[in-house]
């Protein structure tokens, strides 16, 4: 007759089994309750730049599956910019902020501790660009500011549709296809991730006004020149930029 496990051998096999369920059940959601929201993105929107390397997960736990990590700079060698959800604070009194991760794919959310990130900067604008008319439109607590006609992606190579955010944005010297300026955002071309800087969407000025409004570009947002000139100036860093 076999022998029987020993009561100590059945108690362990029962803590190994119980084990990874307790360490699932003490994770936080990724929308964990008593969480306090800081952007509407639409009126009230908070970013900051990065203050230290650290990790980005998926929950507010260093437990949770790691998604990113911060990085100090853009494509372009500016300072990095994430946009801020909201804060939750658990119950060891550790802080952690939600925030929308510049990467692909495009819409990727995670969450910091709160020494991750730089003083939160408010701005309380929205750029809304729509691809069916071909218009973008700028908003100042919810009232409509500037509005201008736009050229955006072909259908091989179309301007993706989502949440995203003013990262960037400098002057172009010279006589260029880009125009006087140029404004960095958080989307990623979907067709051209071997594109020159990884493929990110911008808003720039253009050499071929007639072209505007149409859908000529690779993904990029064309505007003439003066009016680029106009939104640089309105649209300040950290402004949300839906994409319909």
């Amino acid at each position: 007759m076999p022998r029987r496990p020993r009561t100590a051998a059945l108690l362990a096999l029962a803590v190994v089994a119980i084990a990874p369920a307790s360490a699932a059940a003490s994770t936080p959601s990724a929308n964990p309750a008593g969480a306090v929201r800081l952007s509407d993105e639409r009126t009230t929107t908070r970013w900051a730049h990065t203050a230290d390397l650290q990790p980005v997960f998926s929950r507010p736990s260093d437990k949770a599956r790691r998604v990113a990590r911060l990085r100090l700079v853009t494509e372009d060698k500016l300072p990095e910019v994430y946009l801020v959800l909201s804060r939750w604070k658990n119950h060891e009194g550790n802080t952690w902020l939600k925030i929308r991760v510049p990467m692909r794919p495009n819409g990727r959310t995670g969450w910091v501790r709160e020494s991750a990130l730089g003083a939160l900067n408010v701005v309380h604008t929205q750029l809304v660009i729509n691809r069916h008319t071909l218009r973008a439109t700028l908003y100042d607590h919810g009232k409509k500011r500037f509005s201008a006609r736009i050229g955006v992606g072909k259908a091989s190579t179309p301007t993706p549709a989502g949440h995203f955010w003013i990262r960037e944005k400098f002057h172009v010297a010279g006589t260029t296809i880009y125009g006087p300026a140029a404004i960095g955002t958080s989307a990623y071309a979907p067709t051209l991730s071997e594109w020159p800087g990884g493929g990110v969407v911008g808003l720039h000025g253009t050499n071929e006004p007639n072209l505007i409004p149409g859908r000529p570009s690779h993904g990029c947002i064309r505007l003439r020149n003066r009016d680029i000139v106009k939104l640089y100036r309105m649209a300040p860093t950290g402004t949300p930029v839906e994409i319909r």
